[in-house]
């Protein structure tokens, strides 16, 4: 019955996105900052490679996984930061997939002695893409054997299929951050082409692409202890996060703390019609490898139909830990984006 419900709900996901197709978003957005904004490209000052795996509702077997992969760097002498993300979106077991691989760039303003600007661009390449005969029609179902015959056989339907099966275009995005020692806040702008995605043109009047996903983001750090070379810091990081696509808006409001080899953190995710999740995360740090677990508990009327709460896990590789780039010295960063390192 699961299975049934999850199949005729991928064809009501179909001809939304036909409509008006929206973005998976992290709950360990620190963990994937250039999924969030372009300019964060190259925060860490060395090379960084970074890996995503987010498991929505794993109540309804294979509704939603999201999987993403982002290798970023810092080149001091261009002032400028590059990166490389790539992120893949499955919706009910392969029956709607949609992958994003793009190239981020960002450069560094100083405006004052301890105020710095980043722009950040990012271009790429989106592509959707449908299984169709995984789809399950009404006109399929009857109320003897469901969708099959008696002999197991799909029952025919008078759907007619699209012209192609998948979709790939244009997909732009920029971004800008401004941040001193304590604060950072930004904001971008993705999908700024509005790329077209859809493969039913239901009314090709009320399709205008992508809709635009505003992200703004800011926070603070709080130091609480630092050792003497810098290392094994201590401190907490108060965050917001509003992000706003189409006619869909949710606001992550919720605290980071880093203790030396340990970090943790919880947030509460609201979209404005209900209070959404309450976010738990956990992780550890071992040279230059980084893990972290968070697991959303869904607060909404989806906690009572089954859909059970979220898993992340994010792990990164920062050679900025090293036990040799940390005999030299360090840059002086001059920001407050542990949190994200």
């Amino acid at each position: 019955m699961s299975l049934r419900f999850l199949h005729i709900a991928c064809i009501g996901l179909l001809y939304a996105a036909s409509l008006q197709a929206q973005d998976p978003v992290f709950s360990q957005f620190y963990a994937a900052p250039m999924q969030m904004n372009p300019a964060f490209a190259g925060s860490a000052f060395a090379p960084r490679l970074t890996l995503n795996y987010r498991n929505q509702w794993p109540g309804w077997p294979n509704a939603y996984t999201t999987y993403a992969a982002a290798y970023e760097q810092w080149i001091d002498g261009m002032n400028s930061g590059f990166g490389l993300t790539i992120l893949s979106d499955n919706a009910g077991n392969g029956i709607y997939r949609t992958t994003n691989a793009a190239a981020a760039y960002s450069y560094q303003i100083q405006a004052a002695e301890r105020l710095f600007f980043r722009l950040g661009v990012q271009a790429g390449l989106l592509q959707t893409r449908i299984d169709w005969n995984a789809l399950l029609f009404g006109d399929q179902l009857n109320p003897i054997n469901g969708g099959t015959d008696g002999a197991g056989n799909p029952n025919p339907g008078s759907e007619i299929p699209p012209d192609r099966f998948n979709n790939s275009t244009l997909d732009v995005s920029a971004g800008l951050l401004i941040f001193n020692s304590r604060f950072h806040a930004g904001v971008s702008l993705q999908h700024l082409n509005s790329p077209d995605v859809s493969f039913l043109k239901i009314n090709p009047n009320l399709y205008t692409g992508v809709p635009l996903r505003l992200a703004v983001q800011a926070g603070f750090e709080i130091p609480l202890l630092t050792n003497n070379n810098g290392s094994g810091e201590a401190f907490l990081s108060p965050n917001v996060l509003f992000m706003k696509q189409g006619d869909f808006a949710q606001l992550n409001g919720g605290l980071y703390a880093g203790f030396g080899k340990v970090f943790a953190g919880a947030w509460l995710r609201h979209t404005f019609g209900n209070a959404d999740a309450a976010i738990l995360m956990g992780g550890v740090r071992y040279g230059v490898l980084r893990i972290g677990y968070s697991y959303d508990m869904t607060l909404s009327a989806l906690s009572n139909a089954g859909a059970g709460g979220t898993h992340e896990i994010s792990f990164a590789i920062n050679l900025g830990d090293s036990r040799e780039l940390r005999r030299r010295k360090k840059p002086d960063l001059n920001d407050c984006f542990k949190m994200f390192r």
